[in-house]
């Protein structure tokens, strides 16, 4: 079966960096070979780099960002623990459901889709909960909320909280600071900022969140005690845990390198030069953007379906004629809105004028 190339601008998987591609077509190690064991370590030290964290247990996870949120509750969550989950799109929703699984009392702070989480509010909604887990980058409606003021916030009133961050569509896009932001606990995944095909999820997590760790959790596979003995070793050496994808992590490696070559700032200033871009477009055509003004993700944008056009038609039109992908929106926005990601190699002023140019050319604008 021959596959087309398509132009993913969705809200992830992305093209991937050339060099990624490259990367994971370098010849194959196994998990425990000397030099894979050396590229792993590269990889942790500048995911540490990126993430602007120095957590000894920072890792490439086996498995894509959802696998991410599994492994931050199901190591932190205790049967009856209170977990305030800030909900401002689907994967707060997901949040909730996930903390619910493993035997939270989740306390909801509802906000509105597309507008960003208020740090009063989740102040507000419990006292002294164990944990507290939000959106930095909602995936599903484009908006940016501001962990680091959370972060301090929870840590200026109490030392007994953690603070989990989904960093999905941050990493590698937007600068981050996390030890600054006094975050515990974040994950994220390949497939977006990163320009790596779907398949790992990027996961960090501090020495005061391991030490209240679940000794024991429910799901081995990702069991960050086991994980922890796999990446970091201990006395005895590393102990085997799993087969790691070891392809998947040098292509990572090679994506890493390439974003510490260019900058990581000049990294996101290319993003946020491209999402600018776009965004001006899209008005320029008499479009709707949807995330709050002042809360809008460079790397993905969203933006209202006009009256009356068919969402799926124009995708499917665009995809048919263009080879060009564009996501729909979720939830109770799934036809009325789409979302256009311009996310690590596709994070380019190029790749805005021709989303832009085919949109005109199927909306007759």
């Amino acid at each position: 079966m021959s596959v087309t190339e398509r132009t993913l601008l969705g809200p992830g998987p992305s093209n991937p960096y050339p060099e990624a591609t490259l990367g994971s077509t370098s010849p194959l190690l196994g998990h425990l070979d000397p030099q894979f064991i050396a590229l792993l370590e590269r990889v942790c030290g500048r995911l540490r780099s990126l993430w602007g964290t120095e957590n000894p247990l920072t890792l490439p996870l086996s498995g894509t960002g959802s696998l991410g949120m599994e492994t931050a509750f199901a190591n932190t969550v205790r049967k009856g623990d209170t977990v305030v989950v800030a909900v401002n799109g689907l994967f707060g929703e997901r949040m909730c459901e996930v903390a619910g699984r493993y035997g939270a009392e989740v306390v909801r702070v509802d906000h509105e889709w597309g507008r960003p989480v208020d740090v009063q509010r989740v102040l507000d909604a419990h006292p002294s909960p164990k944990l507290v887990a939000a959106v930095h980058a909602e995936t599903s409606t484009g908006a940016v909320s501001d962990i680091g003021a959370l972060g301090r916030a929870l840590r200026e009133r109490s030392d007994d909280t953690l603070l989990i961050a989904d960093c999905v569509t941050s990493l590698g896009g937007t600068p981050m600071e996390l030890d600054e932001w006094q975050v515990d606990i974040a994950y994220s995944g390949t497939q977006k900022c990163l320009g790596v095909p779907p398949g790992l999820a990027p996961f960090t997590f501090t020495e005061r969140a391991w030490e209240r760790r679940v000794q024991a959790p429910p799901v081995w596979y990702i069991d960050l005690g086991l994980l922890g003995a796999y990446v970091r070793g201990g006395p005895g050496g590393r102990a085997y845990h799993h087969t790691a994808p070891t392809s998947m992590v040098a292509s990572l490696d090679s994506a890493l390198a390439r974003i510490e070559e260019e900058g990581a700032d000049e990294v996101a200033a290319r993003h946020e030069a491209a999402g600018a871009r776009l965004r001006e477009g899209l008005q320029e055509m008499g479009l709707e953007l949807f995330a709050a003004e002042g809360h809008r993700l460079p790397q993905l944008t969203s933006v209202r379906v006009p009256e009356g056009v068919d969402s799926g038609k124009v995708r499917d039109q665009l995809l048919r004629d263009y080879g060009l992908e564009i996501g729909a929106g979720v939830g109770p926005y799934s036809a009325s809105v789409w979302r256009i990601g311009l996310m690590g190699h596709n994070a380019r002023l190029d790749r805005a004028e021709l989303v832009l140019g085919a949109l005109r050319r199927v909306l007759g604008r």
